[in-house]
């Protein structure tokens, strides 16, 4: 039966402030890393740069691994089962951090730390999937992700107070620990699909089933996983966001040490500043989804940003060290850049493709941005250890980031 009501405004409130916290927690627990370096764990655990670009990226690669199982399971068994673990296993593992002895040790956890949230990403993005429509996909996409930059502004500042006042130890204890208490409120207060929730009346259910269905009949059927792995599509897209993400995490783990080797810098003014471009990330995110939803044109709300925030990274790179606070302006620019695209992005990949193949789509997908954020929160340490500046990183990230503009040219045109 078609019904005329629109899908319930309820759903915002209910599933969107869990998700965001949810997420906002799976960020907190890797980005706190970068701060720790900066202040005081590499001199204590007697980490060189070079080990530190490799402890740095170590969690990426864990994520890489187990990102097309994690989304399978999402999407074919139960997305809320799997972030529920997922919750309580990392919050150990950070909490855990705060406790380590050596660096091999530290090596394990780091490590495993990314094969646990690797899973979450696409968990929670096929979650969303079968609760908010093509409509509103990319808005409900974007409030999810900014638990990204939202918690990294936040944590940038409690981070630098924390390890100013009790050292870099507590700092991973405190924040690891509301990931294991909040697994319990996620499992109270999420329902997998819309026809497990009570709060949802039969004629709504019925209506967010209708607008699925009809949504589904423009996409052409994919009959299996192998088939949409040798798209062009998902080829391309792979592609894109693998080297979109050499220059966001080459951004994130570096950012508080670049701030930190300014003049006169300490890691509180260091976590203040660090937090800035975030704020900006959020601004854009949410005024991009809002017109990426209208429009239903995904692609043009991508690959401008990127090419702004390459312009950003290599004018970055050209003022140098001659101006840290000119340089910092555009590295606020380029930070904010290459984060306003998100919610759009994974909004297209829902769409280009059917609900069978969707999942290990997306698990693929974000796996190869896993392997670009390894590579760019190793390659950029790496050079930075062999250069004594960050001058080449500026030059990698912004090079990377252009490429992954252009390609959304490229890219099978969607119908959105």
């Amino acid at each position: 039966m078609i019904t005329d009501n629109k899908p319930s405004p309820l759903r915002w409130y209910r599933l969107l402030p869990v998700a965001f916290i949810t997420y906002s927690l799976a960020y907190l627990d890797r980005a706190n890393f970068g701060f720790a370096v900066a202040g005081g764990m590499g001199d204590d655990l007697e980490i060189t740069p070079a080990l530190s670009s490799l402890l740095s990226s170590l969690f990426f690669l864990g994520y890489f691994f187990f990102q097309i199982p994690g989304a399978q399971y999402a999407a074919q068994r139960s997305a809320k089962k799997l972030v529920f673990w997922s919750l309580i296993l990392w919050g150990t593992l950070a909490t855990a951090t705060g406790m380590v002895e050596d660096v091999t040790m530290l090596i394990g956890i780091r490590f495993l730390l990314g094969v646990v949230e690797s899973a979450v990403m696409p968990a929670m993005l096929i979650l969303l999937s079968n609760w908010f429509t093509r409509a509103e996909r990319s808005r409900a996409n974007t409030l999810l992700i900014l638990g990204n930059p939202a918690t990294v502004l936040w944590m940038s500042v409690a981070s630098g107070y924390l390890i100013s006042s009790l050292g870099w130890r507590w700092m991973f204890i405190i924040q690891g620990l509301p990931a294991v208490i909040w697994a319990f409120f996620w499992w109270r207060l999420v329902d997998e699909k819309p026809e497990h929730a009570k709060w949802l009346t039969s004629d709504e259910k019925a209506t967010l089933a209708d607008a699925f269905e009809e949504e589904q009949k423009g996409i052409q059927p994919v009959t299996n996983y192998k088939q949409a792995f040798r798209s062009k599509t998902v080829i391309l897209l792979c592609l894109q966001f693998l080297l979109w993400n050499v220059g966001v995490y080459g951004f994130v783990m570096w950012l508080p040490t670049i701030i930190k080797s300014a003049p006169d810098m300490n890691i509180v003014t260091t976590g203040w500043l660090s937090a800035v471009p975030y704020l900006f990330a959020i601004i854009g995110m949410l005024t991009t989804s809002y017109f990426a939803d209208k429009s239903q044109n995904r692609k043009h709300f991508i690959w401008p940003f990127l090419l702004v925030g390459a312009i950003a990274f290599y004018v970055s790179y050209l003022i140098g060290n001659q101006n840290f606070w000119l340089s910092y302006l555009f590295l606020i620019i380029a930070g904010a850049s290459v984060y306003i695209p998100y919610g759009p992005f994974f909004a297209l990949i829902i769409e280009l493709l059917p609900r069978n193949v969707s999942g290990g789509a997306i698990g693929l997908i974000n796996s190869m941005g896993a392997l670009g954020s390894f590579g760019g929160a190793y390659l950029v340490g790496l050079l930075h250890s062999w250069t004594g500046d960050f001058g080449a990183a500026y030059i990698f990230m912004s090079s990377c980031v252009l490429i992954a503009s252009l390609i959304t040219f490229v890219a099978q045109k969607t119908k959105a």
